[in-house]
């Protein structure tokens, strides 16, 4: 197992958050690989120098404490130039990854399916190319890695980069055809039709224990960060009778890697079309505020509207870890749900929610069909609340109650269906 130290340069700009947090989550992420970390700490840095990062004389003092340590590998909490990597490493004499590398060697490691494992090499191949400095002739010995980043040995950097730019064009048309795939499957699923539910979140916010609960999937769910990489989906009936599809997609992170929000945009595409966006967040976690906006800021990013996300449910997860002062200090309503997803508490609730979120503008139809109409009749059971059928001569006469969207559906999926009238449904204390 290799040992490695964390450093996390605090740049003292306002714009980095705690950086005792922030240290504390990056020692988290090296869990989540199997490295044995020894610890941590932050570095002063107002001055951030272009060739080495840090000043000479706290390279010197570092590189003391890395030695007597018995360090194998260096994780810099932020990003890392080419030219600053390649100086560590020869100051050290030592592995040097930046928070990029290391959030990519993770994924590296936990990308299943095939699709992920694209997704993911593009990401890392891209990242790479930007570690290949013009001034080399030829590249030196290539640093081991600690598994994904494992290196070719010498190489020239001229046939690295031709290597580099073909694996990547190719990966790259692969992708276009997950995401022609992609969309195929989610036509197939609009004629379904499903409302598609998906949970996002902060990593380790309880996604997949949500998920799995809910589902009753055996997605892993870890206390780890990244423990989901893949994208799941599963049917869900909801107390009504209706059913969703509920996904379960990678877990946001700050600073995360723009190399990464470009290759998993065709997994996060299902963020993109899903009716309703439920946002899981640790509740109980010191920095949840913190972790909200990043959140917020990821599906900005990805092209989520700001209507879109003003309309999240978010689920307040983690209720379980606090006393009952801090849990007095919540605010649930419509739009925001306190769960337990460990214990189970609340999450009735939530569901509740979601169902009346998406199926609140409820419309009474009355619809005349002839006979053989089977298929249209086995629809409006499956997705409507059928009130009542009456027989005639000519056909038959049903009652229901379904969305707008629903009724929609209906009328696309049977044009030949004419006879449709419909009216808003009254609340019954009205």
């Amino acid at each position: 197992m290799t040992r490695c130290w964390v450093l996390r340069p605090d740049l003292r700009d306002g714009d980095s958050g705690d950086p005792q947090a922030g240290l504390a989550e990056t020692i988290s992420l090296t869990a989540a690989i199997d490295l044995d970390c020894a610890g941590g700490e932050v570095v002063p840095l107002p001055n951030p120098r272009p060739g080495h990062l840090f000043g000479s004389g706290k390279i010197e003092e570092l590189g003391a404490r890395l030695k007597e340590k018995e360090i194998e590998l260096v994780i810099i909490d932020g990003p890392l130039s080419p030219v600053q990597q390649r100086n560590l490493e020869r100051e050290w004499h030592l592995k040097i990854l930046d928070r990029t590398g290391l959030i990519l060697e993770i994924f590296g490691e936990r990308a299943a399916t095939r699709e992920g494992v694209m997704q993911v090499e593009l990401a890392y191949l891209n990242y790479q190319k930007s570690r290949l400095v013009r001034s080399w002739t030829h590249l030196e010995r290539q640093r081991g890695g600690t598994g994904f980043l494992g290196g070719p040995g010498e190489t020239q950097i001229e046939s690295d980069r031709r290597m580099l730019d073909e694996r990547i064009t190719k990966l790259r048309r692969q992708l276009e055809k997950v995401v022609r795939t992609r969309t195929l499957h989610r036509s197939a699923r609009k004629r379904v039709p499903y409302p598609v539910v998906a949970l996002v979140g902060y990593t380790n916010a309880g996604k997949s224990t949500l998920f799995n609960r809910l589902t009753e999937a055996e997605v892993l769910a870890e206390d780890m960060l990244f423990a989901t990489l893949d994208p799941t989906m599963r049917e869900l009936e909801l107390p009504s009778g209706r059913k969703i599809i509920l996904s379960d997609t990678v877990g946001f992170i700050s600073d995360l890697p723009t190399q990464l929000v470009a290759a998993f945009r065709a997994t996060l595409e299902e963020v993109l079309e899903a009716d309703l966006i439920v946002h899981v967040r640790d509740i109980s976690h010191p920095q949840t505020a913190q972790q909200r906006e990043n959140v917020l800021e990821v599906l900005g990013d990805l092209g989520v509207g700001e209507a879109r996300i003003e309309g999240m449910i978010e689920a307040q997860n983690k209720i379980d870890l606090m006393d009952a002062d801090s849990r007095l200090g919540l605010a649930p309503g419509a739009d925001a749900v306190a769960i337990s997803a460990v214990t189970g508490e609340g999450v009735d609730a939530l569901v509740r929610a979601i169902e009346a979120r998406l199926f609140s503008a409820t419309v009474l139809v009355e619809i005349r069909l002839g006979h053989g109409a089977g298929a249209e009749l086995a629809w409006l059971h499956r997705h409507g609340d059928v009130r009542s059928v009456a027989h005639h001569d000519d056909g038959s006469t049903l009652s229901a109650a379904m969305t707008t969207r629903e009724l929609a559906q209906f009328r696309k999926a049977f044009p030949g269906v004419v006879a449709i009238t419909a009216e808003p449904e009254r609340d019954a204390a009205e």
